[in-house]
């Protein structure tokens, strides 16, 4: 029997069960990221289009996305010690996955109100897809290149307000008129998009918080 075939010794196999290998947080995070990069630009896709079956799309994934967060979280759960502060990496997992619920919340309920996409909705998807993009190059630097992140969550940061300015312009046009029904209807599809730039802002913070203890 060849030395990579045999059997670990008693020690090993001790020393693995007291001193449990760390998991690759690093991987874990980047594979979440790079999930929610795609469902923002399947959102993207949608505001351009209102095709119904890209929006069929964005709910499959948001499924996909809560298998992978409840994997990373069951990780950090088991997990004997972490690369990472455990109170961030927690933070991260959840507000990642909160992006893609606000983006299946949208199309959902653009569906249920009968709504198209307009320029706003775009917009701010656009700058969405922007900002999670940054994040998964951002996270992915982490295990090799933690200083360099920090440009990528400021990059996040920046996105998210322009998505705010979108948001505020995007309402004064709105509550112009009389049509009360259309503008709360409207309002909500708005707010949605909002909330998934805010997650997308906490998301940032963590990163750059995450950084600053690397480095």
């Amino acid at each position: 029997m060849s030395e990579e075939t045999a059997p670990p010794s008693i020690f090993r196999r001790l020393f693995e069960r007291v001193f449990p290998k760390t998991p690759d947080f690093f991987v874990l995070l980047t594979e979440q990221c790079q999930h929610v990069a795609h469902s923002t630009g399947l959102l993207v896709e949608f505001m351009e289009s209102g095709n119904p079956a890209t929006g069929l799309k964005i709910r499959q994934d948001e499924h996909e996305a809560d298998h992978i967060k409840v994997r990373n979280l069951h990780t950090l759960n088991e997990a004997f010690s972490t690369p990472i502060d455990r109170e961030d990496l927690y933070r991260a997992i959840i507000d990642l996955d909160e992006i893609v619920n606000y983006c299946k919340t949208t199309v959902s309920e653009m569906d249920v109100l009968a709504l198209a996409p307009d320029k706003h909705c775009l917009e701010m998807a656009m700058h969405i897809k922007l900002g999670a993009d940054a994040l998964a190059l951002g996270y992915g630097k982490l295990a090799k290149q933690p200083g360099a992140a920090a440009e990528d969550a400021d990059t996040a940061r920046k996105a998210e307000r322009k998505v705010e300015k979108i948001y505020r312009r995007a309402i004064a046009e709105l509550f112009q008129g009389d049509d009360y029904i259309h503008m709360f209807k409207r309002r909500e599809i708005y707010r949605h998009l909002s909330n998934a730039a805010d997650r997308m802002a906490n998301c940032a913070n963590t990163l750059h918080d995450i950084v600053v203890k690397m480095c």
